[in-house]
């Protein structure tokens, strides 16, 4: 994946973004990095694992501290968390958007933005196609933040590449946004020019 530069004309002001992939089973991963102009860089990351006999309210409780408290350290400009798979079962997917709310929430406390990818959009911004492997997507993320290691466990890898999915399709919507910026400064341009050559017949 390559970050372009801003376009001229935007502040080129640093991207910072925490990802979140959360999971009901598992551990919930996270990862913040930051992107400036066509450099990516590795902030934190790591995985919240709690013992299995821990009840779900208090999984939801350590995940919402977890989040507030890095939201809290790094200022990030977003917060990215992987949606709900369609895939599941009712009883998971329900559990896991839960999960996914109290990362919304710490995020809105925050006044900071939160942002949702599928799987797949993620799989095919990082690796280059939706079917990737955690294997594949691992060594992309490594890759990418130019780590000397795959970095583990794999839900924190995950978390990096939701982040990374983030900042690009944010750089895309800050070019397009630049560019149809441009489009209509210059639509203005022309059709102030065009009025200033019309005559204007003089009363008799």
């Amino acid at each position: 994946m390559t970050f372009h530069p801003l376009p001229s004309g935007s502040d080129g002001r640093k991207l910072r973004v925490l990802g979140v992939d959360p999971a009901v089973a598992g551990a919930t991963g996270y990862g913040v990095i930051e992107i400036d102009g066509k450099h990516a860089r590795l902030m934190r990351f790591g995985a919240l694992r709690l013992p299995a006999r821990v009840t779900f309210a208090v999984r939801l409780r350590e995940i919402h501290f977890l989040i507030s408290g890095l939201v809290e350290q790094f200022a990030p400009d977003a917060v990215a968390v992987e949606s709900v798979f369609t895939a599941l079962n009712i009883r998971t997917a329900l559990k896991l958007a839960e999960m996914r709310g109290v990362v919304l929430l710490a995020a809105a406390q925050a006044q900071i933005p939160a942002h949702s990818y599928s799987p797949r959009e993620v799989k095919a911004s990082v690796a280059g196609f939706g079917g990737a492997s955690k294997q594949q997507i691992q060594q992309m993320v490594k890759s990418i933040l130019d780590l000397p290691t795959c970095p583990e466990p794999a839900d924190a890898s995950d978390a990096l590449a939701v982040a990374l999915c983030h900042a690009q399709a944010s750089r895309a919507r800050d070019r397009l946004a630049a560019s149809v910026g441009r489009v209509r400064v210059s639509m203005l341009a022309g059709s102030v020019s065009a009025a200033s050559r019309i005559s204007i017949p003089r009363g008799r």
